[in-house]
């Protein structure tokens, strides 16, 4: 049975994954602030909540929601970036898997339902081309009653090789999903919608 289809961060090649685990290496070598998406995940949560974070990329936003008490089961395809995650935040729950991949399977003894999901630092608009309903249903499937969805990626200016994600197809692929918008913003400090970046947060229609 063949697998899931390739994501636009596999096609992007092995460099796109160096340059992002250099970027955020130095950043925290140096102290630089890269928790802004957990504060915000963490004013959704209750005390101890379950997560999960889907493209957890190097861990940082797994490993800050863990240190702040919760339940964090985290995802990424990318084995070069599982590898730096588990070595820069040791201890972290970090799977290997494409979302697509998700199952009770490969959860094993962990929550199969969440609080909260996490889907940061442009995990759409790398994801393989056709699959973001797919992807969204998913996702809906693993929440806890009155939980909900975490989303952000830019709107213009975003990394090379991601797809551009007009707002009004977003929402439409999440209301096809059965999910609905429950506010937008422009940062994750809350900052009015922009231009550039959005942020999301969905939850069961």
């Amino acid at each position: 049975m063949s697998g899931p289809p390739p994501t636009r961060w596999q096609l992007a090649g092995p460099e796109a994954a160096a340059g992002f685990g250099r970027k955020f290496a130095e950043l925290v070598a140096t102290g630089q602030d890269v928790d802004g998406e957990a504060r915000l995940a963490d004013t959704l949560l209750p005390r101890g909540g379950r997560v999960l974070d889907v493209g957890a990329g190097m861990g940082r936003v797994t490993a800050a929601l863990t240190a702040r008490g919760h339940r964090v089961v985290g995802l990424e395809p990318d084995a070069a970036l599982v590898e730096q995650a588990r070595a820069t935040y040791a201890g972290i729950d970090l799977l290997h898997s494409d979302v697509l991949g998700l199952s009770d399977e490969l959860l094993g003894g962990r929550p199969g339902e969440y609080d909260l999901v996490v889907v940061v630092g442009n995990v759409m608009v790398f994801l393989a081309e056709g699959t973001e309903r797919q992807v969204l249903a998913l996702l809906r499937s693993r929440l806890a009653p009155g939980g909900r969805v975490l989303v952000g990626f830019h709107l213009e200016g975003g990394p090379e090789h991601a797809r551009r994600y007009p707002p009004e197809e977003f929402v439409a692929d999440v209301e096809a999903s059965g999910l609905r918008v429950d506010a937008r913003f422009g940062t994750y400090e809350l900052h009015p919608p922009s231009d550039d970046y959005a942020v999301w947060v969905l939850s069961r229609a």
